[in-house]
């Protein structure tokens, strides 16, 4: 089977799967990028000698955690065809991921929220930032959601995360005061919870949320690099600040492992510094 024909096969047992848009997205590169290199081969003839020469040659620029991402791609993928009989041998089996050593999330102090909240220019910008913080949610978590997922009386809204996996999340009264007025002076039909500023109205993409909250943050003149996750990291560092215990906090961002939620005991400073003032 050709390297194209494989792929395509494989792309819709993925969707099938739950795989995320994003995560399939991705993929999508990292296979263009395989058969520019191999051409357009039956995957039998791919060895793993081949495999590590690919991955030498278009990974030497790459930081761990990119080039990790590119051999679990091909993990991936060339299980899926071993499992589907499509070849006999799979040479992407003893590929092992470079060891990333674990990096503390960035997040923002109260004060800079409080900066980016000022520069808020519209209802959209302020309902989009808020939701972002009061929730903790992924992007590719808001860019699926429609009005009709909001539960304005409890301040609640379901949200569908990695491997299609629902979990309930939380809004403040700020956010809820500015969804409902953003919602209120919108003059479409659109389903959507959110959607772009220009002409034709759509949902909006990740790439334009991005933009939104990097225009936000423009306008605040706080010297970082701010993106929409980084609200995720100060959500539940500064619920960590406020006494919540970590397996609430896992639960609301809907971390499967409790070690992916245990790292942001190790940012949280503040906490730190009470219980140190408190015990010595």
């Amino acid at each position: 089977m050709l390297l194209s024909e494989a792929w395509e096969k494989y792309y819709v047992d993925k969707k099938i799967e739950g795989y995320s848009l994003l995560t399939l997205k991705s993929y999508c590169l990292q296979f263009n990028m395989l058969v520019r290199y191999f051409g357009e081969v039956d995957t039998e003839e791919v060895s793993i000698d081949q495999l590590k020469s690919y991955l030498i040659e278009v990974g030497d620029h790459l930081k761990p955690s990119s080039f990790g991402h590119k051999v679990r791609f091909l993990r991936s993928f060339f299980k899926w065809l071993y499992e589907q009989g499509v070849i006999i041998d799979n040479p992407a089996i003893k590929l092992k991921e470079p060891k990333v050593g674990k990096r503390i999330p960035k997040f923002l102090t109260e004060m800079e929220i409080e900066q980016l909240r000022d520069s808020c220019s519209t209802p959209m910008e302020k309902a989009l930032f808020e939701f972002f913080y009061s929730t903790g949610c992924r992007i590719g978590e808001v860019v699926k959601l429609n009005r009709e997922d909001i539960n304005f009386s409890a301040r609640s809204v379901i949200v569908r995360g990695k491997g299609d996996k629902e979990r309930e999340v939380y809004f403040n009264i700020r956010c809820s005061l500015w969804l409902k007025k953003y919602l209120e002076e919108r003059s479409d039909e659109d389903g959507c919870l959110f959607i772009t500023e220009r002409r034709p109205k759509k949902r909006m993409s990740v790439e334009i949320i991005r933009y939104i909250i990097k225009r936000i943050s423009s306008r605040a003149n706080i010297n970082k690099e701010i993106h929409p996750h980084q609200l995720r990291h100060s959500y539940a560092t500064h619920l960590l600040n406020n006494g919540a215990p970590i397996e609430v906090i896992q639960s609301l961002l809907g971390h499967e492992k409790s070690e992916t939620t245990k790292i942001y005991a190790q940012l949280s400073g503040k906490l730190r510094q009470d219980f140190y003032s408190k015990y010595f």
